[in-house]
């Protein structure tokens, strides 16, 4: 016999998820001495949420919910003022929380259970982190808040905006599409911009390899070069950064293929894989040598969400994806080819996911797909073998070419084994 009421199934699970939020919420209030509340509080705030949710689900009107957060309202305002009184004034971050709290013990009875612990979850850390946060803050320049603010009209103002469907010869142009490419792009170029400005260079070779191979590797080659040939004695230091970055390159337009084109991702993983190895491999047998480096200097990486930037990206983009398709359909393989060595030489990013869309559209097959892509990178990376010859000079050029031939050597065997 089972002694399990079916319909207390629900709200049993609903009313301990709230409860849970708000324990978790509170814990970190808790170990502040001068919160508002604490971990009794924000759990009872939750509970009420949710309470107040099935009350008014039952009777058929949201007049619960407004009056339970109009009655946490005046006990936080009270509580202020009464602060005030005492010259104590705390702030309003844990009220903030206490409301977020209710919404979502509210949002938990709704069926929303998963999302509203995902979002205490990041409530708490929102809260945990208050100083590191802090300090990021402060360090911030007016230019890199326009870079966020940017990225935010290119990806939530400009994208939900543009159509949906393809256009022009051979239906190559999906404006959407296109400028789906130029958030992608410029968003993980926008993470290496803003981890190098939080960073910082003291951190090393390492960091500034890797986070400027996302922002712009072309740019870190060409900073660390002129680098090397003004400081002969941080020559061996300059190649390894500059051989990081164009293994990060890979890395990510590796994580680009996956979500562009996932059905392709493999073979370009192992062409990818087989670039990487070696020039990570190079990059450790040269780490000795950065011990005594000192600070290092930051590449001059130029905003990568300014509006002139990614609009001149994404015509670039569409550019290349009807030169592909034409020469194509015109010259077949050869002509796909030709335009990835010609379009890769100066961005590599175009010439990649303009190959990738054409997978997709069934323009052409796999196996031609991976031979452009890895073409478009080959021929980036012999643009920034002159770089390093003609900026950084021959010292330079003997300390960095071995590891980057042995990425393009690696990137060329890899094509043999797909």
């Amino acid at each position: 016999m089972s002694f399990v009421v079916p319909e207390l199934a629900v709200p049993v699970e609903a009313f301990a998820t709230a409860l849970s939020i708000g324990l978790l919420v509170g814990m970190e209030r808790e170990r502040r001495p001068d919160s508002a509340a604490g971990l009794r509080t924000f759990a009872l705030v939750s509970m009420l949420g949710c309470l107040c949710a099935m009350l008014g689900e039952k009777t058929g009107g949201p007049w619960m919910l407004v009056a339970g957060l109009l009655v946490i309202s005046v006990a936080m305002v009270a509580s202020n003022f009464s602060s005030r009184q005492e010259e104590q004034y705390r702030g309003f971050t844990s009220e903030a929380a206490i409301i977020v709290t209710y919404g979502l013990g509210a949002a938990v009875w709704f069926g929303y259970a998963t999302l509203a612990v995902m979002l205490a979850i990041t409530t708490t850390i929102l809260l945990y982190f208050k100083a590191e946060l802090r300090n990021i803050s402060e360090r911030m320049t007016a230019r890199d808040i326009n870079s966020i603010l940017q990225f935010a009209v290119l990806s939530l103002v400009i994208l939900p905006i543009l159509p949906n469907q393809n256009f022009g010869p051979y239906n190559a142009i999906n404006p959407r599409q296109v400028w789906w490419m130029v958030v992608l792009i410029s968003g993980l170029a926008l993470a290496g911009y803003m981890a190098l400005r939080i960073i910082g260079a003291r951190h090393g070779a390492a960091v500034l390899g890797i986070f400027g191979g996302l922002a712009s590797s072309t740019a870190t080659t060409m900073m660390f070069s002129r680098h090397a040939a003004a400081h002969g004695n941080l020559v061996r230091m300059s190649a390894i950064v500059i051989l990081i970055a164009n293994v990060m390159v890979m890395i990510r337009l590796g994580l680009v293929a996956g979500v562009v084109a996932p059905h392709l991702v493999t073979p370009i993983a192992i062409v990818f894989a087989c670039g990487i190895v070696p020039g990570v491999a190079m990059s450790l047998y040269g780490w000795k040598s950065l011990g005594s480096a000192g600070d290092l200097p930051m590449p001059e990486v130029k905003n990568p969400t300014e509006l002139k930037i990614a609009i001149s990206f994404g015509l670039l983009y569409a550019l290349v994806l009807l030169a592909s398709a034409w020469l194509q359909d015109v010259a077949g393989n050869k002509g796909l080819y030709i335009v990835a060595l010609a379009s890769g030489l100066t961005d590599a990013d175009a010439s990649v996911l303009s190959t990738l869309r054409l997978f997709n559209l069934e323009t052409i097959p796999g196996s031609e797909a991976v031979i452009a892509v890895t073409l478009a990178l080959m021929a980036n990376l012999v643009f920034k073998i002159g770089l390093v010859i003609s900026i950084g000079g021959g010292k330079l050029a003997r300390h960095a070419l071995p590891g980057l031939l042995a990425i393009g050597g690696g990137m060329a065997l890899g094509l043999l084994l797909v």
